[in-house]
This record gives structure tokens, C-alpha cells and sequence, in this order.
């Protein structure tokens, strides 16, 4: 592994761990106990919760260190039998830490609305209201306490089982790539992405069909998993009288319906912009349309670099230090500490992201750097991950955890700093500026007809999924008819990707539903911030820190407002954010490109 996890622990399952762990769960069962004796939330017991609400805290602070050290060494080696171990007896944890967490719902889900007040008001909550008001809102959507700890139960072995299931799939699964030039290699699936960015449109395809081949072999286990995860949550909500799945959601993300409702209705309105930037993709390639693997493609100039590891990590640094310092120091420091893990190599899960311990408030970035500029984008994505947990990192931990359409905002933040540090760059040459132009606007046609498809399938999935089990031609089927009805007539008859449902990892997260919309809300909304950002200057930015500080201490319509001033219940900011793609894309329609035709 690339990056130091030293401060978590000196060595996996060494004696600190141990003694940590055993601590941990002897802490949750004590404070679980005393607890469940307790009556509900009134004037006699309000000292006594308050007692249990602040150790509670703390029992998350140590959880989260656990579960984001596991987390990390299963992603950088998935064939580690101990480390998937570790995982399964941390998720047995986590189901205690569940059935605790039921209690503090109890206590707070009938007190009356007075004593609900007084008791945010207590000095210690002096920075937890909204959470301790998140929960009110929550309990009001819990059964019965007996019956959420026996869901709590069956998780382990349920749902999340599923989850764990899909994670070790991938993670091992392999597929045959056949180079243009006859050469073929097995691959790990985690190195198929950066395939699917390729300026050779052969080696993409190949990728492509080598990677579904590989994806069909498994596809039995994933429609199972993909059966089970949304089936329990349909159950689930059954019982906990949720009225429509979306709710879960949207509660999950502190928005409203009207804001998630505004946005796509601003999508759809605009959504020829984004097959316009389709449109030119597929003119660049002398095609009539781009099949499903040509998203990620990038220009194929005749000069383009493929950026080392270094090389990648200079130019994130050098166009975080020109436009915003504090972040490019923020970076360098986590070069410095060895916060990255970014090699390929065999048995690395698919993707990246940024996990971090509330206890140490250190981060971890997890990558697969494969010589790519989609790989530098990643870079800068996770590093504004990574710089929105430094900027919290002094609040107290119920005022650190935030829903995840704000934190997608500080990552599309980063990537769109590194674009103008790029762009602005008088080493970059003119060829590589329109690739880096191509890239802004590629993305841009990402988050707004990629992310749509998954949201529109996920949708479609739990409609049917309540009717009763969902065969893999139908899912396929759902996947392929999505793709069409928001791409329409800029994806190529028979481009589409009938497995893309079983390759995202993201439909089989089982923390969190729904996770797809949330990165088209934070790209828009920090295109938003960015425009402000560029007509503001250097003084927009502590606005944009106490933006980022806000997050777990309100909802995203609430910190938009009180931080920038703007409302994302309107149509209208979002379609202005969507406009602002407007400038980068006349801006590569403008340069004369003499780009050899895809064969």
C-alpha cells in the first residue's frame, strides 16, 4: 500500500487495535444498557440523556477511526482474508452501535415539543441542535424499538452481507483485454476505467466488451445482491410507514422534494446543452453518435501526455497553489503524510474515494492512478473531499457529519480549481488546453445525463421491485432503456450498457440510497460557487470555508442560503449553473482541431 495508516494503529490486529476494539464494544453494550432502562425523554430524565447523548458521541468518534481504518485496508487488498474478516466483525460492531442508536430515537421520538426544546438548549448541545433535530426527524420513521433491533440484527447477515458480497466480487474479478495490436492481458476490474478514458476508441471498446464479459459471469450473484439490498429497504419502509422510497433519500441528503424537483425539471429543460457537448465529442471522433464507452473519452491529439504519478500530482498542487494557497498547502500535506494510496495493482476495489477518522481528523485517499487526466481530475475530487474534512475539523463531531449532496460540492469545487489553474497555465500548450476544455464539458455531460440514467433506473428498479423480484434481462432491459430515453439520439443503436447496473458499485452501497443524485447537485451547486468565486476573487473564498463549515449543522437549502445567499428551491439557479457550460463549450467549438477520425 501507498499510503501511511500508522496513526489508526501501529500494525493491523496488534495490541492497541485489540485493546481499542475491545474497549469500543465494551463501551457500546455499557451505554446501550443503561439506556434501555431509561424512560423516554421528560423533565426527570433529561439530565440523564444528556448524559447518554454526549457519550454516544464519543462512542462514534472511536467507531468511525475503526470502521474508516478497515475500510481502507480492504479497499487497497481485497483478497486479504483477514482484512474481509475484520470487515464482517466490524459490521457486527456497527449492528450494536445500531441497536444503541435505537434507544437515543426512543428517548427523543414522542417527547413533546417543549421538552424536545429545552433539552437542545442544554450547554453541552450549544452545537448539536440540528442533529439532535435530524434524529427527532428520523424516529418519527422507526418501528417499534424491539423490531429495529432485530433489524438491526439481520443486517449483518442481510442487507449489508450483500454489500460485503459485491464489494469482494469486485474487487477479484478479472477481465481479458484485447490491445488493438492483438496483445492480451488480464486485468483487474479496477484498472477498466481508466481503459474507458482512452484516446484510441478500439482500446475503449475492448475494455469495454472485455470488462461485460467478465461482468456476465458474476451476473446471477449481482442481480441477487441488487434484489436483496433494494428489497429490504422496500420492507423496511413498509414497516416504518415511509410513504415513498424517495423519502429516505431525500431526508439522507437535507433537501427538500422541491429542491431535488427543481433541479431535474432544470436538467430536463436544459438537457440539449449536454447532448450538444455529446454532439461535438461525436463530430471530434467522425461519428454520427458516442456509445457508451466513448463518456470518458478524451481528445486524441497527437500530442498527448500521459501524466505520471508525479507529474499528476504537480499539476493538482500547482493550480490549487495559484488560485486557492490554503488548499494547495492543505495537498502538499498530504503528500507529505502519505494519505494516498494510488497504485494499480491486482486485488484494489474499483473507484476512489475520501474516508477520514473523526478521532485523528486525518483523511485517506483512495485511487487507482493509471496515467490518465481523468485520474488527475480524481486527484483533485478527492483532495476537496479530504480539505472540506480539515476545514471541520475543530467542530465537535455531531457538527462534522454531512449529507452527501454538500459533500460533493467541495470535491466538484477542487476539480473546477484545478481546470482554471490549468487552463491559466502558460506551460500547457493550446492541444492541451482543448483537452482540458473537453474534459470540463465531458464531465458536464456526466453529471447531467449519466447521473439522470442512474437516478431514473434506480427509480424504475424500486417501482418494480415492490411487485416482486427482477429478473437480469429486465435489469439490463431497465439499464438500456434509461440510457436511451435521457441520452436519445446521441447514443449509437446498440452503444448502450446493458451491464452498467452491475458494474457501479454505487447501486450496492447499503449505507446510503439513492447514490446518484447528490453528485449532479454538488456539481452544479459548485459550479454556482465557482461562478461567484470567479467574479469575486480571492474574497469569496471565506464565504466558500464557512459554506463548508455550515454543512453538518443545517440543511442545503438552509447553508446556501445563509452562507451565499442563494435558493435551490428555484429552477432558475440551477439552470444558470447549467448554462455555465456554455463558455467552455463555444470555447472548444472554436478551435480548429485537425484530430485523426476513430477507426
Amino acid at each position: 500500500m501507498n499510503w501511511d495508516l500508522t496513526s489508526y494503529f501501529p500494525e493491523f490486529n496488534g495490541p492497541e487495535m485489540n485493546e481499542f476494539k475491545e474497549t469500543l464494544r465494551k463501551d457500546i453494550t455499557s451505554l446501550r444498557e443503561k439506556a434501555t432502562v431509561l424512560m423516554p425523554l421528560d423533565t426527570s430524565t433529561e439530565a440523564e440523556w444528556e448524559e447518554i447523548f454526549v457519550e454516544n458521541e464519543d462512542i462514534q468518534v472511536r467507531l468511525s477511526h475503526l470502521s474508516s481504518y478497515v475500510g481502507c485496508l480492504a479497499a487497497a487488498d481485497s483478497r486479504n482474508e483477514a482484512y474481509l474478516k475484520e470487515e464482517s466483525s466490524l459490521a457486527l460492531m456497527k449492528a450494536e452501535f445500531s441497536k444503541l442508536r435505537v434507544e437515543l430515537l426512543r428517548a427523543i421520538k414522542d417527547a413533546p415539543d417543549e421538552i424536545l426544546s429545552s433539552f437542545t438548549r442544554r450547554q453541552r448541545f450549544s452545537s448539536a441542535q440540528y442533529y439532535l433535530l435530524r434524529l427527532r426527524e428520523e424516529s418519527r420513521r422507526t418501528m417499534a424499538p424491539d423490531k429495529e433491533v432485530v433489524a438491526a440484527d439481520l443486517g449483518v447477515d442481510g442487507i449489508h452481507a450483500w454489500g460485503r458480497l459485491y464489494d469482494t466480487i469486485s474487487g477479484k474479478l478479472e477481465f481479458d483485454m484485447v490491445f488493438p495490436d492483438g496483445r492480451r492481458e488480464r486485468l483487474p476490474m479496477s484498472q477498466r476505467r481508466s481503459l474507458m478514458e482512452h484516446a484510441d476508441r478500439r482500446v475503449r471498446r475492448a475494455a469495454f466488451e472485455g470488462g461485460n464479459d467478465a461482468w456476465q459471469t458474476v451476473e446471477d450473484t449481482a442481480a441477487a445482491a441488487l434484489n436483496a439490498i433494494s428489497g429490504t429497504r422496500l420492507t423496511l419502509n413498509r414497516h416504518r410507514s415511509v410513504e415513498h422510497f424517495l423519502d429516505i433519500a431525500l431526508f439522507q441528503s437535507a433537501i427538500t422534494s422541491k429542491t431535488l424537483n427543481a433541479m431535474f425539471e432544470a436538467i430536463f429543460a436544459g438537457i440539449e446543452l449536454p447532448r450538444r457537448i455529446l454532439r461535438l465529442k461525436a463530430e471530434f471522433m467522425g461519428t454520427k453518435a458516442i456509445a457508451w464507452y466513448d463518456l470518458g473519452a478524451p481528445l486524441a491529439l497527437p500530442d498527448q501526455q500521459s501524466p505520471s504519478w508525479e507529474q499528476g500530482k504537480g499539476l493538482v498542487k500547482n493550480s490549487f497553489d495559484r488560485a486557492y494557497p490554503a488548499l494547495g498547502g492543505f495537498l502538499q500535506k498530504t503528500f507529505d503524510k502519505r494519505w494516498i494510496d494510488w497504485e494499480p495493482r491486482p486485488g484494489k476495489r474499483p473507484g476512489g474515494f475520501c474516508t477520514g477518522s473523526l478521532l485523528t481528523r486525518e483523511s485517506r485517499i483512495f485511487m487507482t492512478y493509471n496515467n490518465s487526466m481523468g485520474d488527475v481530475l480524481t486527484l483533485a475530487h478527492e483532495a476537496g473531499h479530504a480539505f472540506h474534512s480539515h476545514l471541520m475539523r475543530d467542530l465537535r463531531p455531531y457538527a462534522r457529519i454531512y449529507p452527501m449532496t454538500l459533500a460533493e460540492t467541495a470535491s466538484t469545487f477542487g476539480e473546477l480549481i484545478l481546470t482554471k489553474g490549468l487552463l491559466e497555465d502558460p506551460s500547457i500548450s493550446d492541444s492541451q488546453k482543448a483537452l482540458i476544455l473537453d474534459t470540463e464539458i465531458g464531465h458536464g455531460a456526466i453529471y447531467l445525463l449519466d447521473i439522470p440514467v442512474r437516478y431514473e433506473f434506480e427509480k424504475t428498479l424500486y417501482e418494480e421491485r415492490a411487485k416482486g423480484e427482477i429478473s437480469v434481462s429486465r435489469f439490463k432491459a431497465l439499464m438500456v432503456e434509461a440510457q436511451q430515453r435521457i441520452f436519445g439520439d446521441m447514443l449509437e443503436k446498440g452503444g448502450e450498457d446493458p451491464y452498467f447496473w452491475a458494474s457501479k458499485l454505487h447501486f450496492y452501497i447499503t449505507g446510503v440510497t439513492f447514490y446518484n443524485f447528490p453528485y449532479t447537485f454538488g456539481f452544479l451547486l459548485s459550479r454556482g460557487l465557482f461562478a461567484m468565486f470567479k467574479k469575486e476573487g480571492p474574497d469569496f473564498l471565506p464565504k466558500y470555508e464557512n459554506f463548508l463549515c455550515l454543512t453538518g449543522s443545517d440543511t442545503a437549502e438552509n447553508v446556501a442560503r445563509r452562507s451565499i445567499g442563494c435558493n435551490l428551491e428555484s429552477p432558475e439557479f440551477w439552470a444558470e449553473a447549467i448554462k455555465s457550460l456554455e463558455e467552455p463549450l463555444k470555447q472548444l467549438e472554436s478551435l480548429k482541431l485537425d484530430l485523426p477520425k476513430s477507426p
